[in-house]
């Protein structure tokens, strides 16, 4: 199979997998998808926040829409929070710092309040 023929199969092939994952319709066009905003520590903590809060029950789950306690959940991303604010001690800024520590005490009060019952 000489270049010329490898390059053709090679195409056909791609168009195949095209066509099996998205059908008729191969998505949006690229000027239609919206911008990843840009990776910032705090959007990180918030992340985990919404997780922490959906597994309180507090905030409804986005695919079940149902509140739910998850108490091992709950306890994990907690611990985890805890971990990063060990593990980035003297290294975050001060607003950063200070953020992680009241996320941290406002839902270590929630998860007393839901798990303590």
């Amino acid at each position: 199979m000489n270049e010329e023929n490898k390059d053709e199969v090679k195409k056909s092939i791609d168009e195949s997998r095209k066509e099996s994952v998205f059908g008729d319709n191969p998505g949006p066009p690229a000027n239609d998808i919206p911008e990843v905003p840009e990776v910032t520590f705090g959007l990180f903590m918030s992340g985990l926040l919404m997780e922490a809060l959906i597994a309180l029950g507090d905030v409804e789950h986005p695919i079940t829409k149902k509140k739910e306690l998850s108490v091992p959940h709950a306890k994990f991303i907690i611990e985890t929070l805890n971990m990063l604010k060990d593990k980035t001690k003297n290294n975050l800024a001060k607003d950063e710092e200070s953020s992680l520590e009241g996320i941290l005490y406002d839902l270590r009060l929630r998860f007393v309040n839901k798990a303590g019952k």
